[in-house]
């Protein structure tokens, strides 16, 4: 028998009661440790009824016996086991929801050490189908021989398959999101936790990526919590591809997922990663025979720039979150410490505007749609402004997010309805009035009446009124869409698709609703100028499609001429812009066409420059040995004008130190009066709000080198890695 080998060598001790077969209990066949024939027969009846098997191993640590029906169950043949090292047989499991030894199973066998319920993984070498994943739990004591010397191990094994999975199954569900799968907050919070601990002593970065879906709630009370449902899956299946090994994705709960990714502070990089995150997101999502479309806002914090524990950082995102949400959605914002907690300033916004709107203290203005060919007003877009007594002016795309979130948005659209239709009356019958409209006022049931009592109360023709739509009026009920757009149809009121080319199925939307005009979206024109960029082509494309559907176009957002040359030779007749006019109030409106036809001509500069910006900021300006004070008052992503140094010359080399450690390495372009233009050695990055950031900043270990601890710091040698880039 094979279980011999495990009675050599054991104790021979008369255990029989009353000196064999009788005794006290009488004539019970007991079995004396002296018969071996027999105790081996009960060893092999254990073994076969699988209650536990025993194992050995040599000195060499290979496997040199296992129980027969250890075998068996593993569905392989000893050959497949027999001879192989323990190590490549029995594999720790990373995952072990009581947690991995702390000692690996390699090095307690080299120490020779006790084993004790150690749960692993059997590892049989085979992966055919009558092959099993086991786990066993396993015990074994080092055996040596009289000398000392070491002979291997001998053991013992319980497969524990059932009860190991069913608690790995009662792990995961503790630590993963039972609707995605991914991770959910606790084991996010976990993941962070001992990221950023560990990186702190080895003085390394983390970046945190904070996501919020933008719209979503829009999907639940249209689509139902089952879409709702399907739809978190797919954000979910994105955000792993896209983020891929970088870092770990998680489910914080209703629509906030959370991004950790280890060794990024790189913010150009990390800027792009965001950017892609918020495109991927904004794609259309097939549920059913329907097809949702959503946005999303990204918040970024680093470690140790903006936190160095899971409460700092996280923190610092999620202010960078509500930043980027407030700017208009859409967009992702760095971290930076002028922001402050803007929770409770939104909710007053809310109510600050629901008390604008009751009080009649909003206003709208009309940006001028100019006939290219003559420079002739043929329409108006009516815009909506809002003074704030407190705040002054507050920017439509800080409060209509806002009003989003609540039916608000409703009562705002039918105000500028309204107020739109009220001022066209007043101007010439050949002008036309444009307003938009968001894909909740287009869903309420009781727009289509009041679009019809508007147009009666203010006794406009409805051939002069265009309502402006954006993709996101197809989300939701197919039948109730085009029952609305044939209702306004009916009503006789014209259709414009905004921000045409921004989205991913407007070819479809052209063919299934009434439009007469498409939009041309700014961010088009804003780079159709630049070299290897595809929008001149884009924006020529989308004209020649017009045309070929009988469409009008409108070229939106030319502020240069060299912008309005390039439109008008791609075919564009209707232009929208700043080279025109900025929004008018109905006052000046009216003043303007007092005067007889309303003609503009273009005024604007020859060139566009989109990444100039007008600032006034002062900041520290490096010069050898000297730190100098400055005012910057224009920044671009590859220079700045910087007011208040004399006496540098043309080629001198400067570090501007423009806080929280975003140093940027320049040289003096140009000098006159007090004045100086630079040149950075390295372009700056966008911040996801309209600003402008360092790629890189100087890290806090590095200001400590240089004789400037920070108290949260851990303590040890800081070498100084000041590096001259931006």
């Amino acid at each position: 028998m094979a279980a011999k080998s495990f009675l050599k060598g054991l104790t021979e001790r008369a255990t029989t009661r009353a000196g064999g077969a009788g005794g006290k209990y009488g004539d019970a066949p007991v079995i004396g440790m002296n018969d071996a024939a027999r105790r081996l027969a009960v060893l092999d009846d254990c073994e076969d009824a699988a209650f536990s098997c025993l194992w050995a191993s040599d000195a060499q640590g290979r496997l040199i016996y296992v129980s027969p029906k250890a075998v068996e169950l593993l569905g392989c043949s000893p050959d497949d086991l027999l001879a192989r090292p323990l190590v490549e047989i029995f594999e720790i499991d990373p995952n072990n929801p009581n947690g991995k030894s702390d000692r690996p199973l390699k090095f307690q066998l080299s120490a020779h050490s006790k084993i004790k319920d150690l749960i692993v993984r059997v590892e049989h070498g085979r992966d055919d189908a009558g092959a099993r994943r086991a786990w066993w739990s396993i015990s074994g004591n080092p055996k040596s021989d009289a000398s000392g010397t070491f002979l291997g191990y001998r053991g013992s094994a319980k497969d524990v398959t059932v009860e190991y999975e069913n608690q790995l199954q009662d792990s995961r569900l503790a630590e993963y999101d039972s609707l995605t799968g991914l991770a959910n907050r606790h084991r996010m919070d976990r993941l962070l936790d001992g990221t950023l601990a560990a990186f702190r002593a080895a003085k390394r970065s983390c970046a945190l990526f904070m996501i919020d879906l933008d719209k979503f709630k829009h999907v639940n009370d249209t689509m139902g919590h089952q879409a709702g449902d399907e739809l978190l899956k797919q954000v979910s299946d994105r955000l792993q591809r896209i983020i891929g090994d970088k870092g770990e994705v998680g489910r914080l709960g209703g629509d906030e997922f959370q991004v950790i990714l280890p060794d990024m502070d790189d913010r150009g990089e990390l800027g792009e990663l965001a950017d892609k995150v918020i495109q991927m997101l904004s794609l259309p999502y097939p549920i059913g025979d329907k097809r949702a479309i959503i946005g999303a806002s990204v918040g970024v914090a680093i470690a140790p720039y903006d936190g160095l524990d899971r409460d700092a950082l996280s923190h610092s995102a999620d202010l960078s979150l509500y930043a980027a949400k407030n700017s208009g959605r859409g967009q992702f914002r760095f971290f930076s410490h002028d922001l402050k907690d803007v929770a409770d300033e939104r909710q007053q916004l809310m109510e600050d505007l629901r008390e604008a709107l009751a009080a009649d203290a909003l206003e709208l203005h009309y940006q001028p749609v100019v006939r290219i060919d003559d420079n002739l007003v043929v329409g108006f877009e009516g815009l909506m402004r809002w003074n704030h007594p407190e705040r002054g002016f507050v920017s439509p795309g800080t409060f209509i997010p806002i009003a989003e979130e609540s039916n608000l948005i409703i009562q705002l659209g039918d105000w500028a309805l309204r107020r739109a239709c009220r001022d066209a009356v007043a101007w010439p019958q050949s002008v036309k009035v444009a307003v938009n409209v968001s894909a909740l006022q287009f869903a309420n049931p009781g727009f289509l009446d009041t679009v019809a009592d508007v147009l009666e109360s203010a006794a406009i023709d409805p051939g002069r009124v265009e309502l402006e739509l954006t993709e996101s009026v197809f989300m939701g009920d197919n039948a109730q869409v085009d029952a609305t757009f044939k209702g306004l149809k009916d009503l006789g009121v014209k259709l414009a698709l905004d921000d045409f080319g921004t989205g991913y199925s407007s070819l479809s939307y052209l063919r299934s609703a009434p439009f007469d005009r498409i939009k041309v979206d700014k961010t088009f024109v804003d780079s159709c100028t630049a070299k290897d960029q595809n929008s001149a082509k884009i924006i020529a494309a989308i004209i020649g499609l017009s045309n070929a559907l009988g469409i009008e176009t409108t070229v939106e957002g030319v502020e240069a001429f060299d912008q309005l040359d390039l439109v008008r030779q791609k075919g564009a007749r209707n232009i929208q812009g700043w080279i025109y006019s900025k929004a008018l109030p109905q006052n000046e409106v009216l003043e303007r066409m007092s005067l007889g036809t309303f003609k503009i001509e273009p005024d604007g500069p020859d060139r566009y420059r989109a990444e100039r910006r007008t600032v006034f900021k002062r900041i520290g300006v490096i010069h050898e040995d000297y730190r100098l004070g400055g005012v910057m008052r224009d920044m671009s992503k590859t220079g700045a004008r910087i007011e208040g140094l004399f006496g540098l010359p043309l080629g001198t080399a400067l570090v501007l130190d423009l806080g929280e450690g975003q140093l940027a390495v320049c040289e003096v372009t140009r000098v006159r009066d007090g004045e100086i233009g630079v040149e950075f050695e390295t372009p700056l990055v966008s911040d996801g709000a309209g600003g402008l950031c360092t790629r890189n900043r100087i890290s806090p270990y590095a200001l400590a080198a240089a004789g400037m601890p920070l108290e949260a710091l851990p303590k040890g040698s800081y070498p100084l890695a000041l590096k001259s880039r931006g």
